[in-house]
């Protein structure tokens, strides 16, 4: 029953931590509720027995991506809204933040507390991050290789847009 009711809150919290993140006009206000989504659906993974998985929304999505998305923030230089900007505001925006880091909190020492995979046998289909491993970059090392390149591209695409521009010169030196 705790279990069940823990499923719905992180879903919940997942859900309304993305709706959030895309309704934000401050880029990093919507990095923020985006990383709480990210904890919300690595703590749903481990609840349904995928500590791996888990894990790998992590270190992955939550850490690398979104350091990702800061730099190309910072790269394009996108600042926050001028109606954000000295409005007095500020406690009121980070209410939103804080409830939700409290219920993750709250859920992920539950979910401690709980341990489901304590409770039950490991399934017979389970899978080692050895042989997880060995089938992710023997059976399917192209594919790795082709998001590989799609990572690379988007990264060069990023620094394309977000270089500045530079002053065209006419022929005869003059600007």
């Amino acid at each position: 029953m705790t279990a069940t009711l823990l499923f719905y809150i992180l879903g919940a919290i997942a859900v309304i931590a993305t709706l959030l993140a895309i309704t934000r006009k401050n880029p990093v206000h919507a990095v923020i509720y985006l990383v709480n989504s990210f904890f919300a659906l690595a703590l749903l993974f481990y609840l349904l027995g995928a500590p791996l998985l888990a894990a790998w929304e992590l270190i992955i999505y939550a850490g690398a991506i979104m350091v990702l998305f800061l730099f190309i923030i910072m790269m394009l230089q996108l600042s926050p809204t001028s109606d954000t900007i000295g409005s007095g505001e500020t406690r009121r925006q980070w209410i939103p933040v804080m409830l939700l880091t409290l219920a993750l909190a709250t859920c992920t020492l539950l979910l401690t507390a709980l341990d489901p995979s304590g409770a039950e046998a490991v399934p017979r289909w389970y899978a080692s991050p050895r042989d997880f491993g060995y089938a992710l970059f023997k059976e399917y090392a192209l594919a790795i290789e082709i998001v590989s390149f799609q990572l690379l591209f988007a990264a060069v695409g990023a620094f394309y847009i977000g270089r500045p521009e530079r002053k065209k010169t006419e022929p005869g030196g003059a600007e």
